[in-house]
């Protein structure tokens, strides 16, 4: 499988069956991001416990490629440490908007690898990162976040 189809089978995916998609009971970290271009607007929360993710979740609508990345980003930090989620926030950013040598290596992102694809639609970047832009925020201190 090549990563054009992995990344249309990852995006229908996730889109359909958005896992994590609830909200997590206080106490809670959260944050609210939006993306007026597209319509997109998602919240996200973060059950934080000695500097680790216990429990990552979102609600919210928008395009599939911000419901999927959404979905995929709150798999993907569960157990991991605020550090390690503002690395990976790093990661996926350069990863979506970054020179496609500096990518570093995609196998270890796993799924997440799939959101590549979205290079090759740069109109599209803002769908994929405005999950990880309001995770960042939820982390700080819950800041509205806009991609515009």
């Amino acid at each position: 499988m090549d990563l054009k189809d992995l990344y249309r089978d990852v995006i229908v995916d996730h889109n359909r069956s958005p896992r994590n998609f609830r909200q997590i009971e206080p106490p809670r970290r959260e944050a609210e991001g939006l993306n007026p271009l597209c319509g997109d607007k998602l919240h996200v929360y973060l059950r934080v416990s000695d500097d680790r993710i216990e429990d990552a979740a979102f609600e919210g609508s928008g395009c599939a490629i911000s419901v999927a990345s959404a979905s995929m980003m709150t798999e993907f930090l569960n157990g991991k440490t605020e550090t390690e989620a503002l690395d990976l926030f790093e990661r996926i950013h350069e990863m979506l908007t970054g020179n496609e040598s500096d990518m570093g290596d995609l196998a270890s992102l796993g799924k997440l690898a799939a959101l590549s694809g979205v290079r090759q639609y740069p109109t599209r970047v803002k769908c994929a990162s405005l999950c990880w832009h309001t995770m960042k925020s939820a982390l700080s201190g819950g800041d509205t976040v806009s991609t515009e």
